[in-house]
């Protein structure tokens, strides 16, 4: 018998289990095809690409360490590793996954590190050994830890010294067998200063004495093809417990393929420097900053701590980037840093953004010191994650996230569940290879993030324009009603950012007994600013409907962030 992708994909998310490979076959090309509008915008890019040009991200990537060989790879600290290094360093610690710890095809090793050379080794070594990474955020809490290595069945993490105090708290209810320890120096010979190893923690073993044990044990290459899962992503649980988003090879390969033809002119091989200031355990920096640009020979310069401006500024005054990729609140802390006006940006050829919306005044500034703008993009750990993309063409900031990637296809619903005409707004739902085929034995979640006909429900609203350009205007839950109006804060908050004064904003809905909801504004003022309220509700009154102006303005010392920089609207609504 043989299935389509989409009885296949209803499987997966009815049970929470792979069915067997050989048995998912490409669907058909659907009907919607003819309706992708935005295709017509492409140009010389081609509407589709191949999913399958490799047959998985290890032999991908393994093929870029051969071809790039002598070429460095990854700077940290002052230390650098080529191409033939990372090989070697991967290879070693994959024969000590094997050899040692008894790691097969499909078994599930953690990461929880900051930006340091162990996490591409790391990362490597376990895909090359067949097993799943899940990447782990290292300033998670004992409580945050503990959901994720239960749900996803870990029995072996690689750990920052710095983050052994969580594991500690944790390690006797979740069923960790090894602990891999981790400094700034491993992989290399330095010995460079690291935070100590908690000591509850009686039984760890050094990363670079793993290392050291692989190199004198054999390698046994393991065959691992598309359907095999490389990551689970776990989501950011703003909605409840956190979910792991079932990543394949497939899925990290196409959307490889699907970002280089949008961005073919900061794609040379060999070429390119990038610098690394995102977390790589996102899956942003993940698929973006590594897995592409690794892919092509780029040189990477990790920032372990982006919020020491002095290492972040010094990443990008020495590696004279080609390449760099923020969220909109990195590039924010950059234009006020006053160390950016001395840095050399003449080598600059793409500053990408994601994450969250880029603001247009955010763009300006970091233009008007480096000449380039921030080029936007959208997606979600869901879907490997690049969705759209402003393409290479585009040149200027547009204030959207530019068109769907080859390959994909994507619709906006209404809330009946009907298609919204073209100008509409309505929740994005997508289909494409780099949507994931569900979360992790989660078939109650599955049902409920899929349509129907098995387009992925991402939360968040968007908006087409006649050439096809996406404009997310914000994520359904964070909509605030005013009277019946919808007000999206992406909109308020991109009019308030304008206004002089403010350095940063947020904005969120609290309950009003005249209209349901009023809109309360956080406001961070610049530096030696004396901005008041009344002053920045008078901003807005030129520039916003009167529904949508703030009607409470407070002031804050700073905004709540995660880990990768997003603004935490959440945890402002409970100071509302």
């Amino acid at each position: 018998m043989i299935l389509s992708a989409s009885m296949v994909d209803h499987a997966w998310r009815i049970t929470g289990t792979p069915l067997p490979v050989g048995l998912y076959i490409e669907e058909r090309r659907e009907q919607r095809l003819n309706s992708r509008h935005w295709v017509a915008s492409y140009g010389d890019i081609p509407s589709e690409i191949d999913a399958d040009a490799y047959p998985s991200v290890t032999h991908m990537l393994e093929g870029a360490m051969r071809r790039f060989a002598d070429l460095p790879a990854f700077r940290s600290f002052g230390n650098t590793l080529t191409y033939a290094d990372i090989d070697r360093l991967s290879r070693d610690f994959a024969a000590y996954l094997q050899g040692t710890l008894g790691i097969k095809k499909g078994d599930r090793v953690a990461v929880m590190t900051p930006n340091l050379l162990a996490f591409p080794i790391a990362f490597l070594g376990i895909i090359r050994a067949g097993a799943v990474q899940v990447n782990v955020n290292p300033l998670y809490t004992p409580r945050e830890l503990e959901h994720q290595l239960k749900d996803a069945g870990v029995e072996t993490i690689v750990v920052f010294t710095g983050s052994t105090s969580v594991i500690a708290e944790v390690k006797d209810k979740v069923g960790l067998k090894t602990i891999l320890t981790v400094g700034p120096g491993d992989g290399t010979s330095a010995n460079l200063p690291a935070p100590p190893v908690d000591a509850r923690l009686t039984t760890t073993i050094a990363f670079r004495d793993a290392l050291a044990a692989g190199a004198a044990l054999p390698f046994k290459p393991v065959d691992t093809t598309g359907n095999d899962l490389l990551f689970l992503q776990y989501t950011g649980g703003t909605t409840g417990l956190s979910k792991g988003a079932a990543l394949t090879h497939r899925n990290l390969v196409a959307n490889t393929e699907q970002f280089k033809v949008f961005m073919p002119g900061a794609m040379r091989p060999g070429q390119e420097v990038i610098v690394t200031a995102l977390p790589l355990y996102h899956i942003f920096a993940l698929m973006v900053n590594f897995i592409t640009f690794f892919s092509i020979g780029a040189d990477n310069w990790l920032v372990a701590n982006p919020r020491d401006p002095n290492e972040l500024i010094g990443a990008l005054r020495d590696s004279r980037m080609t390449c760099i990729m923020g969220v909109n609140t990195l590039y924010n802390a950059l234009v006020m840093h006053p160390g950016l006006k001395d840095i050399d940006f003449s080598q600059l050829r793409l500053s990408g953004g994601g994450g969250a919306a880029i603001i247009a005044t955010t763009s300006a500034r970091w233009q008007e010191i480096t000449g380039s703008f921030i080029r936007e993009g959208y997606g979600l750990s869901e879907t490997s994650p690049v969705l759209s993309f402003n393409p290479v063409f585009i040149d200027a900031f547009n204030g959207t996230a530019g068109l769907p990637l080859p390959s994909t296809d994507i619709k906006l619903l209404r809330a009946d569940g009907s298609e919204a005409a073209l100008g509409e707004s309505g929740e994005i739902c997508a289909k494409g290879p780099q949507v994931m085929s569900g979360y992790w034995n989660q078939p109650e979640a599955n049902r409920a993030a899929f349509t129907a006909d098995g387009y992925f429900r991402t939360g968040d609203i968007g908006v087409f324009d006649p050439q096809g350009f996406l404009k997310i205007v914000d994520r359904v839950k964070d909509m605030i009603i005013v009277s019946g109006f919808n007000v999206y804060p992406n909109e308020v908050e991109a009019v308030a950012a304008a206004c002089p004064g403010v350095a940063e904003c947020a904005c969120v809905g609290e309950p009003n007994e005249k209209t349901g909801e009023a809109v309360r504004l956080f406001v961070v003022r610049s530096s030696g600013s004396e901005l008041t309220g009344e002053q920045v509700i008078e901003y807005c009154r030129g520039e916003l409907a009167a529904y949508k102006i703030p009607k409470f303005v407070t002031f804050v010392d700073a905004l709540p962030k995660s880990t990768v920089g997003k603004i935490l609207r959440r945890e402002l609504r409970h100071t509302s």
